[in-house]
Order: C-alpha cells, then sequence, then structure tokens
C-alpha cells in the first residue's frame, strides 16, 4: 500500500485561496526559473524546486480532490493533472453530465470510500490528498502518513484554509525536509502517530 500524502502551495498565514477561490501568487513558484518540470515545457523552477518535486510527482499514482476543485478546474478537461494516472473526487453528488466515462477520474462518496479506490488504484504508488477540506478531513481520520506544504511568501489574512475547516488538533514530527527554492520554501512533515 502507498504512502498518503497530503499536498499543496499555500500562504504564509496557512491558506490555499482567497476568499473567492483565487490562489493569487501561490502558483508562480511553478513559473519563476528555467529548468522545465514537465514536457510541455510550461511549468519551469529553479533546479532545487525541481530535484525536490520532481522525483515526489514521478511517485504519484493517484489524487484525491474534492468536487470543488473538480468544479474549478472544469476537471482539467478529462486529463488528470500533472500526469497522475487517476484523481478520486469525492463528491455526493454524480459526474458531471456529458462526462467521458473513459476518463480517469473516479467519484466517490465519502473519505473511507474515496481512501479505499484511491489506494487500491495507486497500489504502492503514493496517494496524494489535495490541501483543504477533504485534505483536513483525511488527516483528522488518521490516514494521511505525511504533510507536503510549498509555502509561498505571501500573505492573505483570509480565505481557503490548508487544513480545511476540521478544528482537531493533529501533531506533526519535526520537517525532515526544508528546501528553499525561488520565491517558495518547500516542508515536509511525518504524520505523528500516537501511542495507545
Amino acid at each position: 500500500m502507498g504512502k498518503v500524502v497530503m499536498y499543496g502551495s499555500v500562504s504564509v498565514d496557512g491558506f490555499v485561496a482567497d476568499e473567492n477561490d483565487r490562489p493569487g501568487p501561490l502558483f508562480d513558484w511553478l513559473s519563476n526559473a528555467d529548468v522545465p518540470l514537465e514536457e510541455s515545457g510550461a511549468l519551469k523552477v529553479s533546479q532545487t524546486s525541481y530535484d525536490y518535486t520532481r522525483p515526489y510527482w514521478d511517485r504519484i499514482g493517484v489524487t484525491v480532490v474534492g468536487r470543488h476543485v473538480f468544479d474549478l478546474t472544469d476537471g482539467w478537461d478529462g486529463k488528470p493533472p500533472g500526469g497522475i494516472d487517476h484523481v478520486v473526487v469525492v463528491t455526493h453528488r454524480p459526474e458531471p453530465e456529458g462526462w467521458d466515462p473513459k476518463a480517469p477520474f473516479h467519484f466517490v462518496d465519502g473519505i473511507e470510500a474515496a481512501m479505499a479506490k484511491a489506494q487500491e488504484l495507486a497500489g504502492d504508488r503514493i496517494v496524494e490528498v489535495a490541501a483543504g477540506d477533504v485534505g483536513g478531513q483525511v488527516l483528522a481520520a488518521g490516514l494521511v502518513d505525511e504533510v507536503r506544504m510549498d509555502v509561498v511568501p505571501v500573505v492573505f489574512g483570509s480565505g481557503k484554509r490548508y487544513f480545511g475547516s476540521v478544528h482537531a488538533q493533529n501533531l506533526l514530527e519535526d520537517p525532515d525536509a526544508v528546501i528553499q527554492g525561488n520565491q517558495v520554501l518547500h516542508l515536509r512533515y511525518r504524520v505523528r502517530r500516537c501511542q495507545p
């Protein structure tokens, strides 16, 4: 079974978007340097960010997102982002009308069912869970192994929280990666497992 990683770019004050779902400069680090991060060459990062991000992206088998993110991105036109094999969408609604049933997107009701489907699809590869409400729920359920943040030097003041609306305390280990790129600080934490 693959590792479960909660991931996202985040403001210094902990937001993944403003109140109107706009990410502002949170993704500028993906286009502010000269090393292509993927085949199209549209994303260009520093060598340091490439060396940290590309090996991680290569190990992702499935991304889990909420229906809100799916709708905001128009389902990435039926093509999972970043070359990922599958996307599991947590939703209480059916797939959109006219949706291509062959697209590698799986619409699942509830966190537990979504994670079971994601693990099945990912095998021994990483299950990535998007930061935000769904990510916070998966973390609160004790299903996240690692938290990765790309911290961008901006303060939003308010907006959509990295850990969503979950108000439970979760302990993380000391960061085992702290890597500075261009206008981004890459952080990686293991989730602390409580002893019974």
